[in-house]
């Protein structure tokens, strides 16, 4: 087989691999984050503070921002210990974007806090920023936002449907 046709296959399969690479970094990415969410509402603070690497930095709205993973732990236990006061859970949207280059990335997206009758009190949006180290991805920077009072919070999940009442 001649240079030329080795050199033709190689960029042929290197054009279909790199599309088809980014897209599974980018639902590693999504899983992370949606990870995140699901041990946030279980309690796990310290299942959360797992997605962070050592020198990660967290930006919580209204307080000061965490350096480090014992540093996140803490507020994220506390912001824990907030919802489940509150009886909020916390709810991310559908519309996010994920982009990758290389070793680093970034997520975007919306997030609602929910009440225990599903409805949302809070809407904000979020950035993540990923680096994958040792073939991990971990969150390096990671700062959120209340929409704030009078936000419209209509582009909030549907709660799931009530069962129907059971017949006596």
């Amino acid at each position: 087989m001649n240079h030329t046709l080795i050199r033709f296959f190689a960029a042929v399969a290197c054009s279909i691999a790199i599309p088809v690479l980014a897209a599974d970094e980018s639902a590693r990415i999504r899983a992370g984050t949606n990870s995140w969410a699901q041990s946030f509402n279980a309690g796990n603070a310290g299942a959360v503070v797992a997605l962070y690497s050592e020198d990660a930095l967290l930006m919580p709205p209204g307080a000061p921002p965490a350096r480090g993973t014992a540093a996140i732990k803490e507020a994220i236990a506390k912001e824990i210990a907030g919802a489940k006061k509150g009886g909020v859970t916390f709810t991310l949207g559908t519309n996010d974007e994920v982009v990758v280059g290389g070793d680093m990335a970034w997520h975007s997206g919306a997030y609602f806090i929910m009440d225990k009758a599903g409805k949302p009190v809070e809407t904000g949006k979020y950035l993540e920023v990923w680096e994958k180290k040792n073939g991990k991805w971990r969150i390096v920077r990671d700062i959120w936002n209340s929409d704030g009072a009078g936000a419209t919070p209509a582009a909030a999940p549907s709660p799931a449907p009530a069962a129907a009442p059971k017949k006596k």
